[in-house]
C-alpha cells in the first residue's frame, strides 16, 4: 500500500481490467498467468444478463464470411479453447460442423467459399438437392446451395465463462463483481481507478466494458452502436430431426435478411435469431421483452427452413451487441494515453474468439512493442473522404439497420 498525492489510501497493481465479460475475464486470466498483479471490477453480479457474455450457447466457425483476415484468428481461440478445458476439467466445445447456406452470390456464401480457398480449409460445396439428402430436416430453395466444413463447434457459454473466471483467479488475478467503476484518472504514466471500494493504482488499464465503452472513453467519440437482439429457443416438434449429436449449426442468407440457427440441445432446444436486424438502444433503455410478432416471425423464418423446429417456445433472451461501421473489432491502446488498452470484440461475432482476444489484450498491455491487427485499429475510423468504412459486411445490396446474433 502506498499514499496518493492527495492523500488518499492507494492500492497499487500491474493491471486493471474494468468489464468481466468474456472479453476481460480472458484478459484477467492471461494477465495473472504471466505473473501480473491483476484487479478485476465488474458493476454487475457475477453471470448477469446486462451486457453480451450471457445465454446457453455460442458458435466457433473457422470458414468466416465477414473476412479472411480472421480465419488465423480463429484457430488460435480454437487451440486456446483446448487448452482451457484440458486446465479447467470442463467440456466447452462440443463440434457439429455448419453450414452456410443462399444463393452463390450472397456475401454469405462467397464470402465463407473465400476464406476456405485462402487458407485450404476442407469444405465441401453442395447443392440443394444433396444438402437436403446429407441433412434430412433441411429444406434449401432450389438456386440456394450450401457450404459444409467440419471446424464448427458449439460453446458451452456457461461453462466458457466459469472456466475463464475460475482459472483466472486459480492464477492469482483478483476479481470483484457488483463493483461499478466510478471513473478513472491517467496518472503520469499510470492510472487511478475509483470504485467503492477505495481508490486503486495500476501501470495499465484494460476497459473491456462492452456496449459501455462509449461512455468509458467519451473523449475518443467512438462510431460505436449499441443493438437489441433477440434469440428465442424452440421445442422442435419432429423428435430427433435437429439433434446436435448429426444436424450441424447453419447459417443461411436469403431475401429477408441472414439468420443463425442452433441445433437441439438437451433442455434447449433450438436456438434461432436474425443475423443482421435489430433495435438501437443504450443499455439503459434496451427493451428486455418480445412482443408475440417478433417471435412469430422468427418461427416462419426457421420453419421454412427446418420444417418441425418450431414447436412451444422455451424461452428467449435479449443481449446487447456494440457495433462499428465496419462490423470489425476494436483492440487498441488510447492514442491519448497509451498505458489504457481499450477492447470491444463484438459486432455480434466475437465471443468465440475471447481466449485469443484475452491474450492479445495482454500483449498490448504488457510488451510495448506489440501492434493490434490493422483490422481492429482504431485510425480506420479516421474517415477518408470516400468514407470507405462505412461498408456492410453483409453485401452491398442490403440495408444494414440492425445486429448480429451472439455467436
Amino acid at each position: 500500500m502506498n499514499l496518493s498525492a492527495w492523500g488518499v489510501m492507494v492500492r497499487s497493481l500491474d493491471v486493471i481490467v474494468v468489464g468481466l465479460g468474456a472479453m476481460g475475464s480472458s484478459a484477467a486470466f492471461h494477465l495473472a498467468q504471466r505473473g501480473y498483479r491483476t484487479l478485476g471490477f465488474d458493476a454487475f453480479p457475477r453471470g448477469h444478463d446486462r451486457g453480451s457474455s450471457h445465454g446457453k450457447t455460442r458458435i466457433i466457425r473457422t470458414a468466416y464470411y465477414e473476412a479472411p483476415d480472421y480465419v488465423p484468428f480463429v484457430r488460435r481461440a480454437w487451440s486456446l479453447w483446448r487448452e482451457l478445458e484440458g486446465t479447467s476439467g470442463r467440456q466447452l466445445l462440443r463440434k457439429t460442423g455448419g453450414l452456410y447456406i443462399g444463393r452463390p452470390e450472397t456475401a454469405l456464401v462467397s464470402g465463407a467459399l473465400a476464406s476456405a480457398r485462402e487458407h485450404g480449409l476442407t469444405h465441401e460445396l453442395l447443392d440443394a438437392e444433396t444438402a437436403a439428402v446429407r441433412f434430412p430436416g433441411l429444406r434449401l430453395a432450389p438456386d440456394q446451395v450450401a457450404v459444409w466444413e467440419a471446424e464448427v463447434a458449439l460453446i458451452d457459454l456457461e461453462a466458457a465463462m466459469a472456466a475463464l473466471v475460475d482459472e483466472a483467479r486459480a492464477a492469482g488475478a483478483e476479481l470483484h463483481y457488483s463493483t461499478p467503476v466510478e471513473r478513472w484518472i491517467p496518472d503520469g504514466d499510470g492510472v487511478r481507478v475509483e470504485t467503492s471500494l477505495g481508490t486503486f493504482h495500476a501501470e495499465r488499464l484494460v476497459l473491456a466494458t462492452g456496449p459501455w465503452l462509449p461512455t468509458s472513453v467519451p473523449e475518443l467519440n467512438l462510431p460505436l452502436t449499441v443493438w437489441r437482439i433477440l434469440h428465442v429457443h424452440f421445442a422442435p416438434t419432429t423428435p430427433a430431426r435437429y439433434r446436435a449429436e448429426h444436424f450441424p449449426f447453419a447459417l443461411w442468407e436469403d431475401e429477408t435478411g441472414i439468420y443463425g440457427a442452433f441445433p437441439e440441445l438437451p433442455g434447449q432446444g433450438v436456438k434461432f435469431g436474425r443475423h443482421d436486424a435489430g433495435e438501437v438502444c443504450t443499455p439503459e433503455t434496451v427493451r428486455r421483452t418480445a412482443e408475440p410478432t417478433e417471435i412469430e416471425e422468427l418461427r416462419t423464418t426457421l420453419e421454412r427452413y427446418w420444417p418441425g423446429a418450431t414447436g412451444p417456445v422455451l424461452w428467449y433472451l435479449t443481449c446487447l451487441y456494440t457495433m462499428t461501421p465496419d462490423h470489425h473489432f476494436v483492440i487498441d491502446r488510447h492514442p491519448k494515453w497509451p498505458q489504457v488498452v481499450l477492447c470491444s470484440a463484438c459486432s455480434g461475432h466475437g465471443f468465440k474468439f475471447a481466449p485469443a482476444i484475452g491474450e492479445l489484450l495482454a500483449d498490448l498491455t504488457t510488451e510495448p512493442t506489440t501492434s493490434p491487427p490493422a483490422l481492429f485499429r482504431l485510425t480506420r475510423f479516421q474517415r477518408a473522404e470516400d468514407d470507405s468504412i462505412a461498408r456492410p459486411l453483409f453485401g452491398a445490396s442490403q440495408e444494414v439497420h440492425g445486429n448480429q446474433p451472439d455467436e
